[in-house]
C-alpha cells in the first residue's frame, strides 16, 4: 500500500512539473531545464514502479509457502497449494456438452475361481488363480441443443476377437438418445437390452464383485436395435414423474459388436418400473422399487443364447455357454423388487426362460426344449456411513437340463469407499456348491471356494 501511494506522489509530482515547466516556458526559462525535469520525473515514474513489482512478487511467493500454525504441544505445517487449472473437454461438433470419462476394474481371483459361474476346476472350461484385467473403459457422452444425447464407450479388456484369453478394445455402450419428451424417449444403437433389474445396474455400483449366475446365464445383455422408453407421468403428476418407468425395445438378437441378424426374426424385450415410495428414515434417502420383464425371440443354429455367461450343462455337471445346435423360440421373464431404508438394501430376483426346439424347413431339432430359472437375494449395510458397507448375497440357479443340475452360492463382501464409486475397494469369498457333482461323486468335488478382490477407480 505504501508503494502504490509512493507511485501516486510520484504521478502528481510528475504533473506538478510539468505545470511549473509551462508556466517557465511562459516567463520564457530555457526549453532545455524543462525537459531535462520531465526525465528526471519519468525516471522516478519508472524506479517506483520496478519496486512495487518486487513487492507484489514476494507476496505470491510468501502466499504459497506453508504457513505454521502453533497449538498447546506442537506447530502443525500447512500447505496452501496453487489453485489446479481445470480441465476442459472441447467439442468438435456442435454438442453444447461433452464429457469424458471411464473407469477400470483391477482384479485378483484364487481359489476355485468362476465355479460360482459353473466353471468347476478340470473341466473344459476351468480357471486358474489369476490378476485379470475385469474392465478398463473409456467414455465420451454429450448433449445437443435439438435434445438428442449420446454415449460412445469401449472397453480395452474384451476379447480381442483372435482368442478369449487375450485382451483387446471393443465398443460397449454406442448409441443415440432421443429426450423432447420424457414420456417417450427413443434410444438407438448398441446398449444393455431392457431386461433384469442386476444386468441394468451400472457395473461401478454393484454391492458385489459379480453378478449372479441366474443374470449372466439367462439376461441377453448388449444388443443392437431401437427402443422407445420414458416416465408417462412426467407432465401429468410432475411430482409423482418416477412412478412409473416403461422400457419397450427391438434388437437383433446377436449380442454386441454384430451387425448382422441370423434370420428375418427380431428379439423383443421390454422392462416396467414402479417407485410406489421414496423418502427419508433413519437420516438416508429410502425407497422401494418394483420392477418386471419380458422377452421373446427366435434364433437359427448357431447363435449364442447365453452371451455373457454359461449355461449348457456338460457331462461332469459344469457350465460352457449355449450355442444353438438348431433353431429356438426363447420366451423369458422376471421380477424383481429393491428396497432401500437409510443404510441398508435388499434386493431380490426371479429370472425365468423357455428355451424351446423349433422344426424349421422339416429339419427335426437337434436339442430337447427346456425351462432355466434362478433367483437371487441380496443385503448390504453400511457399518460406517458412507464408508464401510458389508455384504452377502444368496443365489441358486437351474439350467433345466438334467437332473439335479442345480448350482447355488453364497458370496460374503466388504466393502470400502475410499471416494465413493470414484475409488473403492471390494473383497468378495464365494462359496459355491453342485447338486450335480454331489449326486455324481466320480466327477470330483461338490463344492468349491473363492475369492475375489477387487480396486476399482472411476474418472
Amino acid at each position: 500500500m505504501k508503494r502504490a501511494v509512493a507511485t501516486f506522489c510520484a504521478g502528481i509530482f510528475a504533473w506538478s512539473l510539468l505545470c511549473g515547466d509551462t508556466r517557465a516556458a511562459e516567463s520564457s526559462a530555457s526549453e532545455s531545464q524543462r525537459i531535462e525535469k520531465l526525465e528526471e520525473a519519468v525516471r522516478l515514474l519508472q524506479q517506483q514502479n520496478e519496486e512495487l513489482r518486487h513487492e507484489i512478487g514476494g507476496l505470491k511467493k510468501h502466499a504459497a509457502a506453508p504457513a505454521s500454525v502453533t497449538s498447546d504441544s506442537k506447530t502443525v505445517v500447512k500447505t496452501t497449494e496453487p489453485e489446479k487449472k481445470p480441465v476442459y473437454v472441447t467439442p468438435a461438433g456442435p454438442e453444447f456438452k461433452l464429457v469424458l470419462g471411464g473407469f477400470i476394474h483391477l482384479n485378483s481371483e484364487t481359489g476355485d475361481v468362476s465355479a460360482f459361474e459353473g466353471r468347476f476346476p478340470g473341466g473344459p472350461n476351468g480357471i486358474n488363480d489369476r490378476f485379470r484385467l475385469r474392465r478398463a473403459r473409456i467414455s465420451l457422452s454429450g448433449e445437443f441443443a435439438e435434445q438428442f444425447d449420446f454415449k460412445i464407450e469401449g472397453d480395452f479388456s474384451q476379447g480381442d476377437g483372435l482368442s478369449s484369453g487375450r485382451t483387446g478394445f471393443s465398443g460397449t455402450d454406442i448409441f443415440v438418445n432421443w429426450h423432447q419428451f420424457p414420456e417417450a424417449n427413443i434410444k438407438a444403437g448398441q446398449y444393455k437390452a431392457p431386461f433384469g433389474l442386476e444386468q441394468l445396474a451400472s457395473d461401478t455400483k454393484l454391492f458385489t464383485i459379480e453378478r449372479s449366475l441366474p443374470t449372466i446365464a439367462i439376461v441377453p445383455e448388449r444388443q443392437i436395435g431401437v427402443q422407445i422408453w420414458g416416465k408417462p407421468l412426467t407432465h401429468l403428476w410432475p411430482q409423482e414423474k418416477d412412478l412409473v418407468t416403461y422400457y419397450a425395445g427391438i434388437f437383433n438378437g446377436n449380442g454386441r459388436n454384430t451387425n448382422v441378424n441370423d434370420n428375418n426374426n427380431f428379439m423383443y424385450a421390454g422392462r416396467l418400473e414402479l417407485l410406489p415410495w421414496q423418502g427419508k428414515v433413519l437420516g438416508g434417502d429410502s425407497s422401494l422399487k418394483l420392477g418386471a420383464d419380458i422377452l421373446n425371440s427366435r434364433d437359427n443354429a448357431g447363435v449364442n443364447i447365453s452371451q455373457v455367461g454359461n449355461l449348457l450343462v456338460n457331462a461332469d455337471g459344469s457350465l460352457t455357454p449355449y450355442i444353438l445346435p438348431s433353431p429356438d423360440e426363447r420366451t423369458a421373464w422376471s421380477v424383481d423388487a429393491w428396497l432401500t431404508v437409510g443404510p441398508f438394501d435388499l434386493i431380490g430376483e426371479y429370472i425365468e426362460e423357455h428355451v424351446d426346439s423349433r422344426v424349421v424347413a422339416g429339419r427335426p431339432a437337434a436339442f430337447s426344449s427346456f425351462v432355466a430359472h434362478g433367483y437371487y437375494v441380496q443385503g448390504s449395510y453400511f457399518i460406517i456411513p458412507k464408508k464401510l458397507q458389508a455384504a452377502a448375497k444368496w443365489e441358486s440357479f437351474n439350467p433345466g437340463q438334467v437332473n439335479d443340475d442345480d448350482i447355488s452360492s453364497i458370496t460374503v463382501g466388504l466393502n470400502y469407499y475410499v471416494h465413493g464409486d470414484s475409488i473403492k475397494l471390494m473383497a468378495d469369498y464365494i462359496h459355491t456348491w453342485s447338486d450335480f457333482r454331489q449326486a455324481n461323486p466320480q466327477f470330483g468335488d461338490d463344492q468349491f471356494d473363492e475369492v475375489i478382490l477387487r480396486l476399482q477407480l472411476m474418472f
